[in-house]
């Protein structure tokens, strides 16, 4: 806090370009979630260019900035990164949670519940591989994991 009581903005100069990322991301994905969509418009920009300068990006960078698009309305750039991550492992979590996503958002059920398949079919294997990425997003992966299911018992 500041001498008149006031909560300081951190010093983003002093973070690296992967801790600017995580904070813009954050930030985006609380926005969000407290329906100030005026916010994420605003912020959505500088956090999809935090993404762009981490080179090369890895699966758990392409999924943040996947979501960041997603809810930012940028849905092409979302389902660049969940092919991209797609190419790289067929049965990634986040990448299938992804395609998913965009599939559900650009009304294109036959391609989700497809994505929806492919999640449950590999969930198991996926998980016994403990990567860092699948805990960081556990949440996203239970809630997508839940649904998939719940559409799967509703045919």
């Amino acid at each position: 806090m500041g001498d008149s009581g006031t909560v300081r903005a951190p010093d983003i100069s002093q973070m690296s370009p992967q801790e600017r990322a995580d904070r813009l991301f954050n930030r985006v994905m609380l926005l969000n979630s407290e329906g100030k969509s005026d916010s994420v418009q605003f912020f959505a920009p500088m956090a999809l260019e935090s993404y762009r300068l981490l080179s090369p990006m890895n699966a758990d960078q392409r999924y943040d900035m996947g979501r960041i698009a997603e809810v930012a309305g940028a849905i092409p750039l979302a389902a660049a990164q969940a092919d991209t991550i797609l190419q790289q492992n067929p049965t990634h979590l986040l990448g299938l949670v992804l395609a998913a996503r965009v599939a559900g958002v650009q009304k294109q059920t036959a391609n989700a519940a497809a994505f929806n398949k492919r999640l449950l079919a590999a969930l198991q294997s996926e998980i016994a591989k403990k990567l860092p990425e699948y805990d960081h997003h556990q949440a996203d992966i239970t809630s997508a994991v839940t649904a998939a299911k719940q559409a799967a018992n509703s045919k």
